[in-house]
């Protein structure tokens, strides 16, 4: 039991997005299951099937990151587990480094996200602009989203309105397990989108993901607006909404 705790506190200390089934009540009671996104477990409760019924709801649990309890039945009675689910530090991407993201930056900020800003174009990613990022990156986004790493904690905004930049980067972006993948532009931009991932091979189900229109409706214009539209809509997907 002692190495299911100590690999408990390694994944978060790693800031995995880790979970953690504990039967507390009816057969079983008190043995443990720890859980990752992949699938992958470590410990025992007895009984195979009860393993996968658990798993299983882990799985939607991964996707809101909220801790449950809640019964199970098997054949050997009614089993009660707590999950208890620990969530990654969220990280806020933003493909661009334009005005709306300055602005996103100091909201994303606040509400306590790691953030981070990439674009290809010095003459926009500069410190000067983004000194308040916790990562500015002036690298090609569709070959930096790899290397940052994106999980169920990873939240992406793609701003750029260049077709060169955006589109690469959604294809990476819609193919990873992102909890959030919103893009700018109006609906015939997003037609073109659309098309352009389409022909890069990118299925129907993986374009569906994305949020566009970006944001809440508030009648936004200006980019300090367009950024409270857009960290209000993340806001809501991160809480279950």
């Amino acid at each position: 039991m002692s190495d299911l705790y100590t690999m408990f506190t390694q994944a978060v200390k790693q800031g995995r997005l880790v979970g953690l089934a504990t039967i507390i009540a009816g057969p079983g009671i008190g043995q443990k299951l720890l859980i990752w996104p992949n699938g992958d477990t470590a410990g025992e409760l007895g009984s195979a099937q009860l393993t996968q019924q658990i798993i299983a709801r882990a799985q939607n649990a991964f996707a809101t990151q909220q801790t449950e309890r809640f019964t199970l039945a098997t054949t050997a009675g009614d089993v009660e587990v707590f999950l208890e689910i620990h969530a990654a530090l969220p990280k806020l991407i933003m493909i661009g480094a334009v005005h709306i993201a300055i602005a996103l930056t100091t909201f994303g900020k606040a509400l306590g996200f790691h953030t981070i800003v990439l674009d290809a174009r010095s003459a926009f990613a500069t410190p000067e602009r983004f000194g308040h990022a916790d990562e500015l990156r002036i690298q090609w986004p569709a070959d930096a989203l790899p290397e940052i790493g994106l999980d169920e904690s990873t939240y992406i905004v793609v701003l750029t309105h260049d077709e060169k930049i955006d589109n690469p980067a959604l294809a990476v972006a819609l193919k990873s397990p992102a909890r959030y993948v919103g893009a700018l532009g109006s609906k015939k931009t997003h037609a073109r989108r659309v098309a352009a991932l389409q022909e890069a091979g990118v299925t129907e189900a993986e374009i569906a993901r994305i949020r566009a229109p970006i944001g809440i409706s508030i009648g936004a214009r200006r980019p300090e607006e367009i950024a409270v539209s857009i960290i209000a809509e993340i806001v809501a997907v991160m809480n279950g909404g």
